[in-house]
C-alpha cells in the first residue's frame, strides 16, 4: 500500500512496473533504482523509481548491458525526471550504440551473405569465423570461439 508520502511497496512497484520484486531487488542491488526502509524493514520507493525501471528497460531493450545502463543513470538524477537537456546527452550516447551495433550487423550480414549455401560447415575455413584461415596457424579448434584475439590479415589479403 502506498505511503502517506506516496512511497510505493515493492508490491506496488512490481505491478506497476511488470517487473517481479526478485528483478526490483536486482536492479537495487545494483544500484539501479533505491528505496528507503521503514521502521519495520520494509522497502518503500519513491515515484521516479517507476521512471529509473522503464530507462532500464528500454536500455536493455536497445541492447545495453544493466552496467551500461547504471553508467548512464549516473549521469541522470535520482530524486526527479530527467530534463530534456539530461535525457539528450544519454540519448546521444545510444545512439552511437546502437550505430556502432548496426555497423556489426551489416557486417555480419555481409559475411553471412558468402556462407549461405557454403557448406563447408568447417570452422578452419569458415569465413565467419576464421576470415582469410589466419586463425589456422594459431592451433586446432575454433580459435575465435576460443578466446584467441582475432588477427588482422595484410592489407592485400583482405577481400
Amino acid at each position: 500500500m502506498t505511503d502517506r508520502d506516496g512511497r510505493l511497496t515493492i508490491g506496488e512497484l512490481s505491478a506497476r512496473s511488470g517487473l517481479a520484486p526478485s528483478a526490483l531487488r536486482y536492479y537495487e542491488e545494483l544500484g539501479l533504482i533505491h528505496s528507503e526502509r521503514t521502521s519495520g524493514g520494509q522497502r518503500r520507493y519513491a515515484r521516479v523509481a517507476l521512471r529509473r525501471v522503464a530507462f532500464v528497460r528500454a536500455a536493455q531493450r536497445v541492447g545495453l548491458s544493466l552496467e551500461e545502463a547504471r553508467t548512464a543513470m549516473a549521469r541522470l538524477p535520482q530524486d526527479r525526471a530527467p530534463n530534456a537537456t539530461e535525457w539528450n546527452a544519454v540519448a546521444r550516447t545510444w545512439q552511437r550504440r546502437i550505430d556502432d551495433q548496426i555497423a556489426e550487423l551489416e557486417q555480419l550480414k555481409s559475411r553471412l551473405t558468402g556462407c549461405i549455401g557454403c557448406g563447408c560447415l568447417s570452422l578452419r575455413k569458415c569465413r565467419l569465423y576464421n576470415p582469410y584461415d589466419i586463425a589456422g596457424s594459431s592451433g586446432a579448434g575454433a580459435r575465435y570461439l576460443l578466446g584467441d584475439d582475432q588477427v588482422e590479415p595484410p592489407a592485400r589479403d583482405r577481400g
